[in-house]
């Protein structure tokens, strides 16, 4: 292993969730589990005082709820980067978790190597959503009315990096922006992290939300479906 591992908190009420992302966290070289929690509250003294990169927290937990716990993580930590997971993908919960600025929403449900490249994209400062629910957050979005574009700040951008950042609004995928630009996925990568650094943008969720709310992607478009 090179570098440092990124260290990693586990906080869901059950002991055999908690055990399995253990276990599959720790497989890997570059990642570190060191601690756990199994309420809310618990999880927010245990971040506090472990100082961890990225926390994965259950949105449903006694004591504190998730949310609650990641507003006050973030408050207090906020260069810690809160993964939520659950086992619904709930409109209300999504755009709830996004509103507290956590870097991603997945499905306990999702593929292990996704849980795991969520973890290492958070770290980089990327987020992450579960391909099930970027559909939905981007309807609600396209559904929002349009406020004036912010010219200024699209000016901050490049002709690519604006093709980029309208992509990521439409739903791409890196790789699918690759596809579609006829450029490498590392290109795309290096591309959006800039369109984030220039926009003051957090991660790709608020990459999407400033392409609807700048006028760049309309409401109501779509995508054009594969070749």
């Amino acid at each position: 292993m090179t570098g440092v591992a990124t260290r990693v908190v586990i906080v869901d009420d059950e002991a055999m969730v908690r055990a399995g992302l253990k276990l599959l966290i720790s497989s890997e070289d570059d990642l570190e589990v060191v601690g756990e929690a199994a309420d809310g509250q618990q999880g927010v003294d245990v971040v506090f005082r472990l100082r961890p990169q990225v926390v994965l927290m259950d949105v449903r937990m006694p004591r504190l709820s998730g949310l609650d716990a990641a507003a006050a993580i973030l408050a207090e930590a906020p260069g810690t980067k809160v993964l939520m997971l659950t086992t619904f993908d709930e409109d209300a919960v999504v755009d709830a978790a996004l509103r507290r600025g956590v870097a991603g929403f997945l499905l306990k449900s999702s593929p292990p190597e996704d849980l795991v490249d969520a973890i290492r994209h958070a770290r980089a400062g990327q987020g992450a959503l579960d391909p099930t629910i970027v559909p939905g957050v981007i309807a609600r979005l396209a559904a929002a009315p349009v406020v004036a574009p912010p010219a200024a700040e699209l000016d901050l951008l490049t002709a690519r990096e604006t093709d980029v950042l309208r992509l990521v609004g439409l739903g791409y995928s890196n790789a699918e922006i690759a596809a579609e630009l006829f450029l490498g996925e590392t290109t795309v990568k290096t591309h959006l992290g800039r369109v984030l650094d220039k926009l003051g943008l957090r991660d790709r969720p608020r990459a999407i939300a400033f392409a609807y709310s700048s006028g760049l992607v309309q409401p109501g478009e779509k995508r054009q479906p594969s070749a």
